[in-house]
């Protein structure tokens, strides 16, 4: 007997008419002899709902307090999931993640899951049940409820997937699989049939929204046989596995990010250890940096710029405020209204020319580029934000993206 776990988002159950569309999915996977494991997202708008009404009350409310009221957009989830699975005569039973045992750090609002107990879940299985497990949501030693940022509940999927070792974890999504780039804004985007964990974490983390990265992360880790997929339509999605295609293609995939911002320290001391300082105040603070750039010394002085997610730059300023004196820097500026546009393919480690390709697009596009940043597999430009669509087309366009048949065995 198989177990299978899978997942569905928010656009998935958003109303009763999906829930029990996800029902169905769930009970044939089940009739069919296998063992299911179900995460489910809170319903639609849920959880921005809920932030909205903390903002009534309180504009500033501890991230404790937003953990409390963010977890329980899940937990009707799979209440009335589980209704509908009773109504349909099957054994069901929904667990929230500290009736599981999922453990996670103390960092409210973007904890890491730590250890899964398996007890309880192994209980239910073994009963035949179909066991639903509310997503993006842990327990903290001590005893209080945390989440696990935007796009929790893939982490906590493929981690239950990872700890059970599962036989396969399904992502069902509004998408039939993981595409070139998106469909809503290039209709000529393609569907891709397989694609690699380290081309899917690079797409996850520059803004492509099928997968969360962390989980992404975890399923590379620990091996976890993964699956892309519509929740909507019944068939196959895309595969992500550690090796795709015998033969790479240049690109992967195009990925915009328009959640960020970019801060810089304008007139920090021109002395060793000061990037140190700035960096390690900031990860103390749980403030994730992605790119960074620092400027040719001047005299006595240097800037630092560096992009962050929007929602923590408020508290990444306030952190660098109150240690202006011992950074020692002049002033800081912050700029929100920018952009991020990354390609991503395994193919661009043996492919030269793929990054003058990529500018010659955002030239004749007319859309000028304001930071660079790179890695093995991956070229991300940061543009204004006005500039993020048509960017992303004039990329997609210029036939950059060749999909190959994928290897049969």
């Amino acid at each position: 007997m198989k177990l299978i776990v899978q997942k569905f988002g928010g656009s998935s159950v958003r109303d009763a008419q999906r829930i029990r569309n996800v029902a169905g999915i769930i009970a044939d996977t089940y009739r069919a002899g296998n063992q299911v494991l179900v995460v489910l997202s809170a319903q639609g708008d849920t959880t921005d709902d809920l932030i909205e009404k903390a903002r009534e009350i309180n504009p500033r409310a501890s991230k404790r307090e937003m953990d409390m009221l963010l977890s329980t957009g899940e937990q009707i989830s799979i209440a009335l999931c589980a209704m509908a699975l009773e109504g349909m005569g099957l054994p069901v039973v929904s667990l929230t993640g500290w009736q599981v045992g999922i453990h996670t750090s103390s960092a409210y609002g973007s904890a890491r899951i730590k250890t899964i107990d398996q007890e309880r879940v192994r209980q239910e299985l073994d009963k035949n049940k179909i066991v639903l497990v509310a997503g993006f949501q842990g327990v903290n030693r001590f005893g209080d409820v945390t989440t696990l940022g935007r796009g929790g509940s893939d982490t906590s999927a493929v981690a239950l997937a990872a700890a059970f070792h599962a036989d396969l974890c399904q992502i069902y999504t509004d998408v039939d699989g993981v595409y070139t780039t998106d469909p809503r804004l290039v209709p000529d985007a393609r569907k891709l049939q397989e694609i690699t964990y380290d081309e899917m974490l690079e797409l996850a983390s520059q803004g492509a929204q099928v997968l969360h990265n962390r989980s992404v992360e975890l399923a590379k880790k620990y091996q976890v046989n993964l699956e892309v997929l519509s929740s909507l339509e019944r068939k196959p999605g895309t595969k992500v596995k550690e090796v795709a295609k015998m033969e790479k293609t240049n690109i992967a995939g195009v990925a915009k990010d328009t959640s960020i911002a970019r801060i810089a320290l304008v007139g920090l001391a021109h002395s060793p250890g000061v990037a140190f300082r700035v960096f390690s105040l900031l990860g103390k603070g749980n403030i994730n940096v992605d790119a960074i750039i620092q400027s040719i010394g001047r005299e006595e002085s240097k800037d630092i710029s560096f992009t962050l997610p929007r929602a923590d730059v408020e508290d990444a300023v306030r952190l660098l405020e109150e240690q202006k004196e011992t950074l020692g820097f002049d002033h800081i500026t912050v700029e929100d209204k920018i952009a991020k546009v990354s390609i991503v393919g395994a193919g661009m480690m043996t492919t030269p020319g793929v990054a003058a390709k990529m500018f010659e697009a955002l030239y004749d596009a007319n859309i000028n580029i304001q930071m660079i940043n790179t890695s093995e597999i991956r070229v991300s430009v940061l543009i204004d934000e006005e500039d993020a669509v048509a960017a992303v087309r004039a990329v997609h366009a210029l036939s950059l993206i060749h999909i190959s048949e994928p290897t049969r065995h």
